[in-house]
């Protein structure tokens, strides 16, 4: 069944507005826990040839995997090809857009999230023989929330630093847009501004194009 990842980025800047999210999270919904903490490598990838990044990942799939990965081949384009490394665990991701953004950087995607019996280097491997090179690496720090049904996640990214993601996942496109005012509106409760996606995509580039200097460190920059 396909997956639809529906998630609105927020710069947050430091650790006062940090603070001050989850206090007014906890504020408006008494039931609002972390659900997670984990530390993350997430490697992008660019070119290479996705059929044949399907066979190579086919033994290490489930069936029902291999068909989720078979939907988002055959219905997505401009796909993202990610490698992630959760704490101990290991995950293909790969991303479609399914809106006017970048499979990248978007609010509407189709999503492909699969554990691999890897490591983070041994599955980065696999990529490359489909012929798949490094875009860049990040790390990030990532608390995650339940605030009323969304998945609210806040991350301490190298480059970026402080930024919130609200996330919801569906599996019914017809509802699409009311997933998107749905988080449009928790957000506005929240006081929180959507970081918009011209801006997103200059701060995109910039790390893509200077990784090395970011990628393990806490080093952040603005790019307005």
């Amino acid at each position: 069944m396909s997956q639809y990842e529906i998630e609105v980025k927020s710069l947050l800047g430091d650790q006062i507005n940090v603070e001050a999210l989850k206090q007014k999270m906890c504020e408006l919904d008494p039931e609002c826990s972390m659900t997670s903490c984990n530390k993350q490598l997430n490697h992008y990838f660019e070119g290479g040839d996705i059929e044949q990044l399907r066979t190579l990942i086919k033994d290490y799939l489930t069936t029902e995997a291999n068909d989720n990965l078979d939907d988002i081949i055959k219905r997505g384009t401009n796909f993202s090809i990610r490698t992630r490394q959760k704490d101990e665990l290991v995950y293909l991701v790969i991303k479609a857009s399914v809106d006017e953004g970048s499979s990248a950087n978007t609010v509407s995607r189709l999503e492909f999230e699969e554990l691999i019996d890897q490591t983070l280097d041994e599955l980065d491997e696999v990529l490359k023989q489909a012929g798949f090179k490094y875009q860049a690496k990040w790390s990030r720090e990532r608390e995650e929330y339940n605030y009323k049904g969304l998945n609210v996640c806040i991350d301490k990214n190298a480059g970026y630093g402080y930024l919130a993601e609200f996330e919801k996942v569906i599996h019914d496109e017809a509802v699409l847009a009311e997933a998107r005012a749905e988080i449009e509106s928790l957000m506005q409760e929240l006081g929180i501004k959507e970081l918009p996606q011209e801006r997103l995509e200059r701060m995109f580039s910039h790390y893509n194009q200077n990784w090395q200097d970011y990628y393990g460190t806490d080093k952040i920059f603005v790019i307005e």
